[in-house]
């Protein structure tokens, strides 16, 4: 049993991705990864598919999500399923800060550019 502060949580900038940051938030769970993703406004982060599905939660903000050939406009208190293998990027294109949770298992993983 443990308790994250997730402000206190160091912000990385993520690579090939534009004003775009993680905070891992998981400690040491076999199973599971949990990790709040940030993008300022004007930010991006690519096209690319990976080798596990996403599940997210959308905790603030809006912006354009492509998964496959769906475009969302996704907001505060939406959830979005990325399978695995389906190709997504996310445009912070709306004038405000995104910011969303992102789960995925501890199952290896490879991030392929699309």
């Amino acid at each position: 049993m443990y308790k994250t502060v997730i402000d206190e949580v160091a912000m990385v900038e993520m690579p090939k991705c534009e004003k775009a940051f993680i905070q891992v938030i998981t400690q040491d769970d076999p199973d599971f990864i949990v990790r709040k993703i940030t993008l300022k406004s004007g930010g991006f982060m690519p096209n690319h598919t990976n080798l596990i599905s996403h599940q997210q939660v959308v905790l603030e903000g809006e912006a354009l999500v492509v998964i496959g050939d769906e475009q969302i406009r996704a907001k505060a208190g939406d959830f979005l399923y990325i399978p695995a293998g389906v190709a997504h990027r996310y445009e912070a294109n709306c004038g405000v800060d995104y910011k969303f949770l992102c789960m995925i298992c501890t199952k290896p993983d490879a991030i392929t550019m699309v």
